[in-house]
């Protein structure tokens, strides 16, 4: 009887020390955590507001004149480069537009430039319609360092369909503008002297519409 009470004695032994074991060892571990997010960069024209200002303020428009819009400016507020798309609309409540000529003066900056080089330019675009010079990057002697100039007469045919494209983006890099560049641009319109009494009275109106997109491959602007 003395030998079964042992046995039991040491079988209760191990089991305390078993249980006495379970949960007081564990595995090295190690753990760390990354974190992060991210912003949407912004493509802004202009602070997506339309200019105020009118493109055009003429009035007795005869044949031969030729008509200076104001300086219409656009300025990159976001903070992503961007390609630009300037089309110009116009139309005629009467006759047709085949007597309208069309050209324009864009100039590109950081830092305006002084009102001499507006004026220059206005007299650059007068000698494109004159025909004085065939250059489509006109020199404007006055603009400093830093500043590009753009001077196009547009074709015929373009000028008679009623929309006609300034600036194509990615295919033109004075159309690309960066973080905190502006482009200043100039519409002229001309009434050839060819015009006649139709065109008395006639209401001429324009609408330039600028459209940004991504200077990324496969960017589009819709």
């Amino acid at each position: 009887m003395k030998k079964k009470n042992l046995l039991l004695t040491v079988a209760l032994s191990g089991a305390l020390f078993a249980s006495a074991g379970a949960g007081t060892y564990s595995w090295f571990t190690s753990e760390t955590t990354a974190f992060g997010s991210m912003e949407g960069g912004t493509l802004e024209i202009n602070g997506n507001n339309d200019i105020e200002e009118p493109m055009f303020d003429g009035k007795q428009f005869t044949p031969s004149q030729l008509q200076y819009g104001e300086w219409v400016s656009l300025s990159n507020t976001g903070d992503l480069d961007a390609y630009l798309e300037a089309t110009y609309h116009h139309a005629v409540d009467r006759a047709s537009l085949e007597e309208y000529e069309v050209g324009f003066m864009a100039m590109k900056y950081t830092v305006q430039p002084g009102e001499d080089v507006y004026e220059d330019s206005k007299i650059a675009l007068e000698n494109l319609f004159n025909g004085t010079t065939n250059e489509r990057n006109i020199s404007v002697d006055s603009a400093p360092k830093g500043v590009e100039v753009l001077g196009q007469l547009v074709d015929t045919e373009s000028a008679d369909s009623g929309e006609i494209l300034f600036g194509e983006g990615s295919e033109e890099a004075f159309w690309e503008l960066k973080e905190n560049e502006y482009i200043d641009i100039m519409v002229g319109v001309k009434l050839e002297d060819t015009a006649g009494n139709d065109y008395q009275g006639a209401q001429y109106e324009a609408e330039l519409t600028i459209r940004a997109k991504q200077t990324d491959d496969g960017a589009s602007y819709e």
